[in-house]
């Protein structure tokens, strides 16, 4: 089934193939095309599993070269794919990097957006010329503020990804968590906080309680209290870890891959000395690929992807 909207001043189609069961995922796809529509483009909000012809495909989150293609990820890859060998564009939506303390869905139901690739090295995230004020909004509608970097603290928290996910091309949670943990011993003795990832259901296997020190907190701000540095592999808490002042390790060898590389430090032998960095520039970047229900709604969202087509 699909809902078409009449255009208004040109021909131009966007679509989103495959929408999804949750309730929040069909109604960034609702919104997203009214927007569209609001802006005098031409919206199809496509259900189907099938291909439409368009100038730009819109997708709920991404695929990968070692996903496995379900129905609903085929769908999304054969959309990029196709608008890559047509010289076209997707958009897709991902997760809030600024909502660690405000639960899973904040009621304005922020997303994270960008433009053909998911990664800072593959992907426009539409920050180019930032604007200072988005920041400022969306530090008023989420409640959260950019912290002093912080000069104490007790604890190291090293927050893992899911088991051998894209994110880590692969490469074993575990074997990265013991191969950290050997670095950072050489260097320190501070107590060890680990922190799994929430979405991986296997973590309570892996994550061996009487071998790491894992915590059981539910918010990682809470793990954040009396941190002295946070260590990821390139994950978003990275992201929270740099904007609450804790000093921060990032340890892909992939520069830039991590959204939080900017303010990121990257030699675990500084672990006692880390290097802390101006945060301005890169936070209001990164506010720009941030967007509500009600932008979407409004069209001010695609108003500004729009640009970048």
């Amino acid at each position: 089934m699909q809902e078409h909207y009449t255009p208004i001043f040109n021909n131009l189609k966007y679509k989103v193939p495959n929408a999804h069961k949750s309730p929040h995922k069909v109604e960034v796809l609702k919104r997203f095309i009214q927007g569209v529509v609001a802006n005098g483009d031409n919206g199809i909000l496509h259900a189907g599993n099938n291909i439409l012809e368009s100038d730009v495909n819109m997708i709920q989150g991404w695929v990968h070269a070692n996903s496995v293609l379900t129905p609903h990820l085929k769908v999304r890859k054969y959309a990029v794919e196709e608008a890559r060998l047509k010289g076209k564009h997707s958009i897709m939506c991902d997760s809030n990097l600024f909502n660690y303390d405000v639960g899973k869905f904040h009621p304005m139901h922020y997303s994270r957006y960008s433009m053909d690739g998911v990664f800072p090295t593959t992907g426009n995230y539409f920050g180019d010329n930032p604007d200072p004020s988005r920041w400022k909004q969306i530090q008023q509608d989420l409640g959260i503020s950019m912290k002093d970097w912080r000069s104490n603290g007790v604890h190291i928290l090293i927050c893992t990804q899911r088991n051998g996910g894209w994110s880590m091309s692969g490469l074993p949670v575990v074997d990265w968590l013991d191969k950290t943990i050997k670095e950072l011993r050489k260097f320190t003795d501070r107590p060890i906080i680990v922190r799994g990832h929430p979405g991986d259901k296997h973590a309570v296997k892996y994550l061996n309680k009487k071998k790491y020190n894992v915590s059981v907190n539910p918010k990682i701000v809470q793990d954040f209290q009396n941190a002295w540095a946070t260590i990821t592999y390139n994950s978003s808490p990275g992201v929270a870890s740099a904007i609450e002042g804790i000093p921060l390790f990032v340890t892909d060898p992939t520069p830039q891959i991590s959204q939080a590389f900017p303010v990121a430090n990257t030699d675990l032998s500084q672990i006692e000395t880390p290097d802390v960095f101006e945060r301005q520039q890169w936070i209001e970047k990164l506010a720009m690929s941030h967007w509500k229900f009600q932008e979407l709604t409004d069209g001010s969202a695609w108003a500004h992807m729009r640009d970048y087509v």
